[in-house]
């Protein structure tokens, strides 16, 4: 079953989950706010997006502009700011076993979900 960490807060997530209901894909949403993620949870996540830890991180957050911004940072250090400050984590994810992809695209969304 596909697992959607969501931000319902966050049209684009609202926009994804909307997206995989009106495809009738069978999916459980965990709000990544309010069930925060490990760094160990992160680097698998980061493993299955096949990304950098810092393609995860929304960059115009006020917290990320304050607190990260000009500073060089480690991917051991970008992940525990992720952990420390969830709200900077791209959403919505859609996860499927191995895989997974940052929901934003609805039509990238659409090739995944296929």
């Amino acid at each position: 079953m596909l697992q959607i960490l969501h931000n319902p807060r966050c049209g684009k997530s609202r926009a994804c989950v909307a997206f995989a209901t009106d495809l009738k894909v069978p999916f459980e949403i965990t709000n990544y706010l309010e069930t925060p993620m490990s760094v160990s949870d992160l680097n698998v996540l980061i493993k299955k997006l096949g990304i950098k830890p810092i393609e995860l991180v929304r960059q115009k957050e006020a917290i990320w502009i304050e607190k990260y911004k000009d500073k060089k940072l480690s991917d051991a250090a970008i992940i525990k700011a992720l952990v420390k400050y969830p709200i900077l984590i791209e959403r919505p994810i859609v996860i499927d076993g191995d895989r997974a992809i940052i929901g934003r695209d609805v039509e990238k969304l659409a090739l995944f979900l296929k």
